[in-house]
Formats: structure tokens, C-alpha cells, sequence
């Protein structure tokens, strides 16, 4: 039986490999699509491009051809259309019951709109999804499309409530689930769901306990939601709904949403979430069921695709701040002392390099996406050899996913496919006390692992903020009929995306980029190569 994961989207493949439940398909691009032979040279050894891959087309690029940003506009607007419940059904739509300048849901008794006032989204509404114009595939973390780095505008489709929708929401009843790990912000989410559909009319409203298998096991029973039951959760860490990883097959998901008449399921997780989201809205539309599946993108690492942030994020930072300050004085106040914190972050090092930029307590900062020595003139020993002879002391943040290549592989796999990681920060507290015995020099040495700590807490006043507009707009989303979509911040609009856009490989920081360069300009520390 196939499990929908809630993993990172490197497992994406292995879940397609395991079993004909999971079809995703994906658009593959690839730079080797460009004819300019020059411009590939320029990439390799100039520009670290990671998002070019969601504007190219499957056909060859003529960069000669006088139309090619046309075709490139044409096939990007293609691409990022967003599926819609009339794809595969006629249904007709009706005024809204939703009003932002009423307490309830407007009066439907003759079908007309109470309150005609604008406040309302147009479909034809758009965001541009990039809004830098690069002068040279070389400037600092270029993302181009031909050797001049010519603007091609794209756009994507903007998020809110529309006049009209596709439910009546007397007869919908909703579910919410929780999926993959903990992160600030899941009962702000969920909150935020449940006032929005009930300002719509809705009634019926569920949590889906534990996850994706809470549709399927029948010891764990649907959870009433009202605004009663929802109006303080998020004074409160964790997930009202509780979280898990992995679950049955598509297949028994899906009957489960038929049997329990379920018309919106709203899916809250990462990347491996979202395929499963995906994979459940495929089989609905298979079936010609009339259900939306909306994704609303949870992950404390910061690493879905074309988005600014997620939600937990801006929480993981502030609250890693605690550790690094704990690490910072413990090391200042030690003679010798160096004080070693490991954050979040398998693939992607976000959470370390914002954290270190805002506490500016870190002389050393690793992440995965940028390689290091450990060992040799240009390693990491040597600098904080260097630190502690000049300054004393040093604090050192390092993301989980850093310096994988230094440990003993694992076949080992947690219930979602992810590769289990060793333990990055036990590994160089251990490096560094035998470098230090090497060297005859004394040194105290403090290792802090947060990592559970960030993950339960309540989220802060940003990530509140943001998941009351990702919750508002996940259910605006729903009633405008849209599915297979998730909901976003794109250059500070919030915006739909299909879920293939986000999920097509996991957003990680650009070594090329002028954050990572701030970092680096704020710990002083070398190139570790």
C-alpha cells in the first residue's frame, strides 16, 4: 500500500516509482533546452539560477525567433493556470455569501448580493511572480532566461474572495487536516479556516485527526469544529488536530472523503504534503467528484518553491534566537569557550543563516547548500583555531542538513521516506574538543540542540499574521472552485499557485545570493574550501 507522504519533495520520485497511485507528473525543464551554448557556459561558472526552470517551455528556445518572450509569457500562463472545478463538471455559479464589511454571511434568501460594494477580486487579477530585472546572468543571484537577461513578465493569479462561487455553503461541509511535523502557526491555520467558512454559512465543519491516515482509521473520529471550539487555539503550540506522517493509499483517501460527503478538504504540510494533496485532487477529478483539495504551505524550513516565506518560519528564527543568545553568553563566559547550536534545516539552510544575521552573535554559519572543510588551511578548525587565539571565544550555527558528507551514510528512513541525517552538531562538537587536544590548546565546548523547542512553540505576531491571510484566502480559494491549488506570498502579494509549480523541487538559498553575502558579511568568517 502507498503511503502519501509528508516528506520533502526529493522523495517525490521514489512515490511515483512506488506505486500507480501516485501520478504526479510533473513538467520537466532543463537549461539544456537553450540553444545559446554561451549562456549555458554563463550559468555554470556566473549565475546560480533556481527558479528559470518553472518559465522555460518544452520546446527549444530560439533566441532569434523576434517572438520568443511571447511564446515563453504564452506557455508560462499555460503552465500556471489554476484547475478549476468546471474542468470536468458544469456547474454554475451563484453570489457570494461572503462579505468583508459583514459580521455573518449575507442574506441568500433571494440570491442577491446585500452588500454590492467592491472589496471582491477579479479572476483576471494578477501578481507579477518576479520583480527584479537582472543586468547580467554574473549580477548576484541572476535568475535569467537568455544571454541579456531580458524581462520576461509573469504572472500569476491573485488570492482572495470572489463575487461569485461555486458551493452552496448551507450544503458543504469542510475538513481540515494536519499533516507531517509540528510548527508554529497549525492552530492559527486552522483557526482562521474554520471563522472564514462559517462568515460563508457553513455548518459543517471537521478536523481530520493525526493527518491523513485520521481519514481511514476508524478509531480516530471527525472533530467538530465551531468557532466555540476554535476561538483560543492559537494562545497554544501544536495542532488542535494532531500531526502525523505517511497514511493509507490515494485510493482509500479518497473513498473516505466520498463516504463522509466531505466537499473541501483543506491540507496543511510541506512539500510531500502537497504531492499527496495533489495526488487526492487528481483522483477526485478522475471520478468527477465535485470536492476541492486546497494546500495551504506549512514548513518551519522555509523551502517551497516561488513563495517569500511559510508560515513558522518567522517563529523558528525569533525563537532560535534564545538558543544562539544561551550558546553566545555560556562561550563568553567560558575561558576558551565555543558554543555550537544546530537548527532546522534538511536541505536548506534558511533558519541558520536568518537566525545568524539577526542574533549577530555567530562567528561561523553552515549550511548544506554551501560545501566546507573541516581540516587544512582553509577549514573550519583553522578559522576558529583563529577566533579563539584573536577573540577568545566563538559561536558557531549550523543547519542539520551541513556537512552530511562527513558522516556514515544511513538506509535508514523516517515514515515519510526521508533519508534519517546524523547528527551534524554532535559531529563537530567531537571535531573540534580533538582538535583542540591536538593542538595543547584548552577549550570549553558547549553544544545546544533547540530543535523541538522551535517547533512547539506558539508562533509570533508575524507568522500569526500571515496565517490568518493564508487561512482567509485557503477557503476564498475553495468557494471560487479552484483545487489542486495552494494559497501564498509571492513579492508581499498573496497569490494561487498549482501545486506542481511549488512542489517541482524544494527552495534552498542561493550561495550566489546577496542574503547568503549579508551573512557572510556579519560572521566575517572565509570561504571554507
Amino acid at each position: 500500500m502507498t503511503s502519501v507522504s509528508s516528506s520533502n519533495n526529493i522523495a517525490l520520485v521514489a512515490l511515483k516509482k512506488q506505486s500507480r497511485h501516485f501520478k504526479l507528473q510533473l513538467p520537466s525543464f532543463r537549461f539544456n533546452h537553450l540553444k545559446s551554448r554561451r549562456f549555458e557556459g554563463t550559468l555554470k561558472h556566473a549565475s546560480y539560477v533556481k527558479d528559470v526552470s518553472a518559465i522555460l517551455t518544452k520546446s527549444e528556445i530560439d533566441f532569434k525567433d523576434p517572438n520568443w518572450k511571447q511564446r515563453i509569457q504564452e506557455d508560462f500562463s499555460k503552465q500556471f493556470s489554476l484547475p478549476h472545478l468546471n474542468d470536468i463538471l458544469d456547474l454554475k455559479p451563484r453570489p457570494t455569501t461572503f462579505t468583508p464589511k459583514s459580521r455573518g454571511p449575507l442574506d441568500v434568501g433571494n440570491g442577491e448580493l446585500k452588500d454590492k460594494s467592491d472589496g471582491y477580486v477579479h479572476d483576471d487579477d494578477r501578481a507579477l511572480l518576479k520583480v527584479l530585472k537582472f543586468a547580467s546572468p554574473s549580477s548576484a543571484g541572476a535568475e535569467c532566461i537568455d544571454p541579456d537577461c531580458s524581462w520576461v513578465e509573469q504572472w500569476v493569479q491573485r488570492a482572495g474572495p470572489r463575487k461569485e462561487i461555486y458551493y452552496e455553503p448551507v450544503e458543504v461541509k469542510a475538513a481540515i487536516v494536519t499533516c507531517g511535523g509540528l510548527c508554529p502557526g497549525l492552530n492559527d491555520v486552522i483557526r482562521q479556516i474554520v471563522l472564514t467558512l462559517e462568515k460563508y454559512g457553513v455548518k459543517n465543519i471537521v478536523g481530520i485527526q493525526y493527518g491523513f491516515r485520521g481519514f481511514c482509521d476508524q478509531s480516530l473520529r471527525e472533530l467538530p469544529l465551531s468557532h466555540q471550539v476554535v476561538q483560543n487555539i492559537n494562545l497554544a503550540g501544536g495542532s488542535l488536530l494532531g500531526v502525523s506522517r505517511g497514511g493509507p493509499s490515494v485510493s482509500a483517501i479518497v473513498d473516505s472523503i466520498k463516504a463522509k460527503a466531505i466537499d473541501m478538504v483543506f491540507v496543511l504540510g510541506g512539500n510531500g504534503t502537497h504531492a499527496g494533496a495533489y495526488a487526492i485532487h487528481n483522483e477526485c477529478r478522475k471520478r468527477k467528484m465535485k470536492v476541492t483539495i486546497i494546500g495551504v504551505p506549512k514548513t518551519i524550513d522555509n523551502d517551497i518553491q516561488l513563495m517569500d516565506k511559510t508560515f513558522g518560519f518567522d517563529t523558528a528564527v525569533e525563537e532560535a534566537q534564545r538558543a544562539i543568545n544561551s550558546a553566545y553568553i555560556e562561550a563568553h563566559s567560558a575561558y576558551h569557550g565555543i558554543g555550537i547550536v544546530k537548527l532546522m534545516g534538511r536541505s536548506c539552510g534558511f533558519i541558520a543563516m536568518h537566525a545568524s544575521l539577526s542574533s549577530g552573535q555567530i562567528d561561523i554559519c553552515l549550511i548544506p547548500e554551501v560545501p566546507f572543510k573541516l581540516e587544512g588551511p582553509n577549514g573550519v578548525l583553522q578559522h576558529l583555531e583563529h577566533l579563539i587565539r584573536t577573540n577568545g571565544s566563538a559561536v558557531i550555527c549550523v543547519a542539520e542538513g551541513a556537512g552530511q558528507e562527513f558522516l556514515s551514510k544511513s538506509n535508514a528512513t523516517d515514515a515519510s521516506g526521508n533519508a534519517m541525517l546524523g547528527d551534524i552538531g554532535v559531529y563537530m562538537q567531537q571535531q573540534i574538543k580533538m582538535h583542540f587536544k591536538n593542538i595543547g590548546l584548552p577549550a570549553d565546548i558547549k553544544y545546544i540542540d533547540p530543535t523541538y523547542m522551535v517547533r512547539a512553540c506558539r508562533a509570533n505576531a508575524s507568522d500569526a499574521i500571515l496565517c490568518t491571510l493564508l487561512g482567509q484566502n485557503a477557503v476564498h480559494g475553495a468557494f471560487a472552485g479552484f483545487s489542486g491549488i495552494t494559497t501564498g506570498v509571492c513579492n508581499t502579494h498573496h497569490v494561487y499557485l498549482p501545486i506542481p509549480e511549488v512542489i517541482r523541487f524544494p527552495k534552498s538559498v542561493n550561495p550566489n545570493s546577496r542574503m547568503w553575502h549579508r551573512c557572510l558579511t556579519s560572521t566575517g568568517q572565509p570561504d571554507f574550501q
